[in-house]
């Protein structure tokens, strides 16, 4: 009489029937898929003996059922993520989680370089000066109405330019007849001395330094000859705050104003003119 070859589970013969054998025994093939087999995640049916099985995460699954839940993608020899238990292939995941390139439109792919800006993001190759249309990366760049600038290009389209050498003005800079100048291109134009800071004077719309001035253009006083750098007419103050006196087609200064005979300071007496000399009244009287 044979021995008996039965499934360990269901006692029914294994005689001419397929089975698998296991430490505890032989099992007909229902028996052993009931007893051993994992439970699909995705379609919650037993995963057969002669199935492909995958597993993530504690989770089963049919090689059918391991698909991406968008497209339904197989995922089974694909890179994957999983979003809140769901899994998903690169692309979907890009398309539902990634940042789309603010220039091109195009999904930013996780890893790749980027640059984020105002709560947008760009691919690096599609961040460009909006002048140059060079490309930005790490250099500082000014943002103007939605527009991106490289520092050169911001600066040429909209600093204002010096009204001397017409280059920009990036720092600094002094106004003169309301219009922008370098302050080292505001200089003299007799001596070329700097005027930023310093009084001076401009005649038909060049520049000059009061020494220049006096010396190019302001009368000369009869006395002395040096330069008056006053004001026009009569006693004036003017330029530099010195005063002077004019007489027909000569001018003194108030210092030098005075009688060629006995120095008193004609400044507002009356005088009397004597060639080239004015003379005090008494001095006149007195004869020659």
């Amino acid at each position: 009489m044979s021995e008996a070859f039965d499934c360990a589970k269901c006692s029914e013969s294994l005689y001419g029937r397929k089975y698998i054998q296991t430490d505890s025994g032989p099992y007909c093939v229902p028996c052993y898929d009931n007893t051993f087999a994992n439970t699909c995640a995705e379609c919650q049916q037993l995963i057969g003996h002669d199935s492909r099985e995958l597993f993530y995460e504690d989770r089963h699954f049919h090689e059918g059922c391991f698909r991406c839940c968008r497209c339904q993608r197989s995922l089974a020899d694909e890179p994957f993520t999983c979003q809140d238990s769901e899994l998903l292939c690169n692309e979907c995941y890009c398309t539902a989680f990634s940042s789309q390139c603010s220039a091109c439109g195009e999904t930013v792919m996780p890893g790749s370089r980027k640059l984020e800006y105002g709560g947008q993001t760009w691919h690096e190759h599609c961040f460009l000066c909006s002048g140059c249309e060079q490309p930005l990366g790490s250099r500082s760049f000014v943002p103007d109405k939605g527009a991106h600038y490289c520092v050169p290009c911001y600066e040429n389209k909209f600093a204002p330019r010096c009204a001397r050498c017409s280059k920009t003005l990036t720092q600094g800079g002094v106004t003169y007849r309301d219009q922008p100048w370098h302050r080292e291109c505001l200089v003299c134009t007799g001596c070329q001395t700097p005027l930023a800071g310093q009084q001076f004077t401009s005649r038909d719309d060049d520049p000059y330094c009061v020494a220049c001035f006096g010396e190019l253009f302001a009368p000369k006083c009869s006395s002395c000859k040096r330069p008056i750098t006053g004001g026009s007419g009569g006693e004036t103050a003017g330029l530099g705050g010195g005063k002077y006196v004019s007489f027909e087609d000569r001018h003194w200064h108030h210092g030098c104003f005075s009688c060629a005979r006995c120095s008193t300071s004609l400044v507002g007496q009356g005088f009397v003119p004597d060639g080239d000399q004015v003379l005090c009244q008494g001095c006149s009287q007195a004869g020659p």
